[in-house]
């Protein structure tokens, strides 16, 4: 048997082969050095910092020592800051001021927040005994890191601040002041207002110019490690997102479906780490130039990641004026509602996920408002069931016109079909005829989509509004518990992809319905609407429509808030009702046939629309003939 050889082309195949493979395998062993090489010093510097945090700790914490020698042993570490460390205020206390809607926490370590919760209201069920809180148990922080005139790198969260507690009239009032002498200091002031869940922020320095490199700004890092708060992490998780103000008014969010997201504003002027129902607001009167923003979503799976939703943060380079820092800032902490958000004239309505433009604009100024006026003296249930005939009152003469044409369409049915067997074998004759027919007969084959078309802008309104109704948050109605989430009638003992580990039953009801209601109507366009040739079957599509849509929306419905699905299922029930009043008594399709047989034997004027479509035909028809 005569060998095979292996030509110079091959060889040269397998040695670049083999020299590609042991490039990638020590590029990624360079790489893997490189990382150990990174957490290794990044594990050395947090040892370091830790080492340096317990050394300060440990001295302040010395009774024995007097004061001067405090300040002796802490000028290694904080120089001029070592005199904050020493006072008798360096200790971890917190603070507490609170008022009828929210109680804060704010330590001395850091003086910072530490605690936030929104009084009156509960997580997960109402009647848990567990109250909502924004911040607790360290999950989140506030920090300034600044550079000191003797090549210091300080961090304003490890540093004790000195607290004062003080009234203005019915406002209280905490100062935090970190200290470098009697009149040098970087001070935070809390004014927490009667009533009220915005409070006053400010951020100032005295004498610091002396102490602090003030050559370029100082970053203000606010990081906020969300608390669930909701029954259903994945439908509270959804509507978590960072949200923010810039350039004089414009808006804009960051992903809420992102494992990983970050922008740099320019001209910020408030940034809201919004937490479903609840939110978290730093607003500032001067622009932040360059803001950074991030948002991690911390659910990978929502079986096991049930604690936190998403981690926050902002950075925001404060500016030096004459070397002094002075921000003038507010601070929300509390429900994320429309209308308390609305009433401190700030563009906080914003931050509620209202839709844009005319979705945004029928929210803001027709549903909100008439929803508002039936809740204030009916149950939230009930109220849902009035707005929603409300609502399909007002959209009933556009499905009249809907029907209507189709009822037009079906008359002319068997006029159509005879064309298209007349016509079959030329299809431009074939539309001219069906187009002319159509004039005669008075008949716009467009108007059946037209009402459609005008239905998307409520549609996508309602979908919008309904989650972003605070009111409805532990509000029951029949076997739902919290119209803001599930309906859970049957919990399972797995659970299955995309829809979860129990039932909810609105969804199910809501499915049914629109089953029933695309019934009705496929079934009448199929008989009103011939296929054209060359175009796709619209009849099949219609037939697995009506399958794939009740179960697209059983499962997308089964984790949303019960007060949509329950909108849903009344809005398709009372549309089937509606649409069998037109069909048995409004509509008579004889008399429309009459109608019909009528307009043919009147001259009617073409349209534009159909003159235009006329002569595009005629060229069309034209050309075909000159290329035969």
């Amino acid at each position: 048997m005569e060998e095979k050889k292996l030509d110079v082309k091959t060889i040269f195949g397998f040695v670049l082969i083999a020299g590609l493979m042991i490039w990638m395998m020590f590029n990624n062993i360079s790489k893997e050095k490189e990382a150990m090489a990174e957490d290794a010093k990044k594990a050395k510097t947090e040892k370091i910092e830790k080492a340096k945090e317990q050394a300060v700790a440990a001295v302040v914490n010395d009774s024995t020592q007097t004061d001067s020698l405090k300040v002796k042993a802490l000028q290694g570490s904080l120089g001029a800051f070592a005199y904050s460390a020493a006072l008798p205020s360096a200790k971890d206390n917190v603070t507490e001021i609170k008022n009828e809607l929210v109680t804060l926490k704010i330590a001395n370590k850091g003086g910072y927040i530490v605690d936030a919760k929104v009084n009156n209201f509960e997580q997960f069920h109402k009647g848990s005994g567990k109250p909502v809180q924004i911040i607790k148990d360290n999950n989140a922080n506030l920090n300034i890191q600044f550079q000191t005139k003797d090549n210091r790198v300080l961090n304003t969260k490890d540093m004790y601040f000195e607290p004062t507690v003080t009234k203005e009239g019915a406002n209280q009032v905490v100062t935090m002041r970190l200290k470098a002498g009697e009149n040098q200091f970087l001070e935070y002031r809390y004014v927490l207002k009667p009533n009220e869940y915005m409070m006053d922020f400010g951020i100032r320095t005295q004498g610091l110019n002396e102490v602090v490199n003030t050559s370029k700004p100082l970053d203000l890092d606010w990081q906020l490690k969300a608390y669930r708060n909701e029954k259903s992490i994945s439908y509270e998780n959804r509507y978590t997102d960072v949200r923010y103000e810039y350039e004089e008014g414009k808006d804009n969010s960051l992903s809420q479906t992102s494992k990983l997201d970050e922008e740099t504003v320019e001209g910020l002027t408030y940034v809201a780490f919004k937490q479903d129902l609840f939110t978290s607001i730093l607003l500032t009167e001067t622009p932040i130039k360059g803001a950074q923003l991030k948002s991690e979503n911390l659910v990978n799976d929502e079986e096991k990641d049930t604690v936190y939703t998403k981690n926050f943060a902002a950075k925001l380079p404060l500016e030096f004026k004459n070397g002094e820092l002075n921000y003038a800032m507010n601070w929300y902490y509390g429900p994320a509602d429309y209308k308390i958000l609305n009433s401190y004239d700030k563009n906080l309505d914003e931050v509620m996920p209202l839709g844009w433009g005319i979705f945004g604009w029928i929210n803001r100024y027709v549903f909100i408002p008439a929803y508002g006026f039936l809740s204030g003296f009916l149950p939230h249930g009930i109220a849902i069931v009035i707005f929603t005939m409300l609502v399909r009152l007002v959209m009933s003469p556009v499905t009249y016109k809907s029907y209507l044409s189709q009822a037009k369409m079906k008359v002319l049915r068997p006029e159509i079909a005879e064309l298209n067997e007349k016509f079959g074998k030329d299809p431009m004759k074939k539309q001219q005829e069906t187009m002319k027919l159509y004039g005669k007969a008075g008949v716009n084959p467009m108007a059946g989509c037209l009402p459609a078309v005008m239905q998307i802008p409520v549609f996508y309104a309602l979908f919008q509004f309904f989650p972003s109704m605070f009111d409805l948050r532990q509000k029951s109605f029949l076997w739902a518990e919290d119209l803001s989430s599930y309906d859970s009638i049957l919990e399972l003992p797995f659970n299955i992809p995309f829809y979860g580990s129990h039932v909810s039953l609105f969804p199910i009801l809501a499915s049914i319905a629109i089953f029933f209601y695309m019934k009705m109507t496929t079934g009448d366009q199929q008989m009103s609407a011939p296929q054209q040739e060359g175009m796709p079957d619209m009849g099949k599509i219609m037939k697995v429509m009506l399958y794939v849509s009740p179960i697209m929306m059983l499962f997308f419905f089964n984790n949303y808030a019960s007060g949509l699905s329950l909108y849903y299922f009344i809005s398709n029930t009372i549309t089937i009702g509606i649409m069998l009043v037109i069909k048995n008594y409004i509509v008579d399709e004889k008399k429309i046939h009459a109608k019909i047989q009528e307009n043919k034997t009147k001259d009617k004027p073409q349209s534009k629309f159909q003159k235009k479509m006329q002569e595009m035909m005629e060229q069309a028809e034209a050309q075909k003939k000159a290329k035969k």
